[in-house]
């Protein structure tokens, strides 16, 4: 694998964060992603009714309108996970609304959900799958998922993520309804628990509507924020598990601002993602595989940049994890040394098979604790 990202880093951290990241979508399109394969059986895990070739997944957020989906699955990624995807076209909120804290290798958004829209979003999806299929399907190629949102101004939720879900599922191998973005106002409402109930329902039902055969729907998850209190996770497993969705991704970014967060960050608005979201997310995972008593598959997000991280969510209940910030600090090369790294665990650790790893540092009778 050439990896060109030490060479070319310095540039984009020199960059305007969203101008780095437009650029690095065009290397991306124009057939400069580095290649990787890690054909680890023992890495290979069954969940939400697929077969992932991997547990390591890309983050919703990077490529929102589903432009560089085949060039993220030849970097080696056991799926990838596009969106946040509303119905129409949106700017999102002003700029500037990206900030890097690059010390603690961390960042700040209030991106607000920008993107073309459904149609466009679509449209790559479609092309994507059509090319997959003439190309013939690779058993080690990783998964597809989506990630829907509404548009801030909507006027009905339900209506938004039902229409993004009607489009999407024929397209996609699971849906993510992002109910825990900060920076769209009163979306992080519908975690309430009469809301979530009646949004869940809503969901499922159309789900079962789809002209789709069952097997052939794609699994349903709930994205959650990590600022839930324990109550307020208790109700969202519950219900998570009464409505019998596919699984939750545990976590969205924070509103929380560390002490050890750059200063001059500290009154920005929006989400906090990477380092500093660490602990903060394998706490709250840790809770919500305790609440579903490991009945049902977590994906764990938030600060993972480094093989340590994503063992050591595994073994906080996740079943599969992704990565995004850590990808912006550590480049492509992250994919093989996480992949590589989750492998030597095993074996160090005596286990034949990653899913024997989930959940074994949760102690199932311990009270959830407020994270930090």
């Amino acid at each position: 694998m050439i990896n060109l990202y030490p060479l070319a880093k310095p540039l984009l951290m020199a960059m305007e964060p969203e101008q780095a990241h437009r650029l690095t979508l065009r290397l991306l399109k124009a057939g400069l992603a580095p290649r990787f394969c890690h054909d680890d059986p023992a890495l290979r895990c069954d969940v939400f009714g697929h077969r992932f070739p991997n547990p390591l997944g890309l983050a919703a957020g990077f490529d929102k309108d589903a432009e560089v989906l085949a060039p993220m699955l030849d970097m080696g990624f056991g799926f990838v996970e596009a969106g946040t995807v509303t119905p129409l076209p949106q700017d999102g909120n002003p700029a500037p609304r990206l900030f890097r804290d690059a010390q603690n290798r961390s960042v700040i958004n209030r991106l607000g959900f920008p993107g073309k829209g459904l149609e466009y979003f679509a449209a790559r999806v479609s092309d994507f799958r059509v090319a997959e299929a003439q190309t013939g399907t690779d058993p080690l190629r990783g998964l597809l998922g989506v990630n829907i949102g509404i548009n801030k101004e909507t006027v009905s939720a339900f209506e938004d993520y039902s229409r993004c879900l009607s489009v999407l599922a024929p397209m996609a191998d699971y849906i993510t309804v992002n109910v825990s973005s900060p920076n769209t106002p009163g979306l992080r409402d519908l975690q309430s628990e009469n809301m979530l109930d009646a949004l869940l329902a809503g969901l499922m039902a159309v789900m079962g509507a789809l002209d789709i055969p069952p097997v052939a729907r794609p699994a349903l998850l709930l994205k959650v924020a990590p600022d839930l209190t324990p109550d307020q996770r208790a109700g969202v497993a519950q219900l998570a598990l009464r409505h019998r969705i596919s699984g939750l991704v545990v976590s969205n970014t924070t509103l929380a601002r560390p002490e050890a967060l750059a200063p001059h960050l500290k009154d920005e608005a929006g989400g906090l993602s990477g380092r500093l979201l660490k602990d903060k997310a394998c706490s709250v995972l840790a809770d919500f595989y305790r609440l579903t008593r490991g009945q049902l598959p977590l994906v764990g997000v938030g600060g993972i940049e480094n093989a340590d991280d994503a063992w050591r969510r595994i073994r906080a209940g996740a079943s599969l994890v992704q990565v995004y910030t850590g990808l912006v600090y550590e480049g492509p090369a992250l994919v093989p040394q996480v992949l590589k790294g989750l492998s030597a665990r095993l074996r160090d650790a005596g286990l034949r098979h990653i899913s024997e790893a989930v959940g074994a540092d949760v102690d199932m009778n311990a009270e959830a604790e407020e994270a930090a």
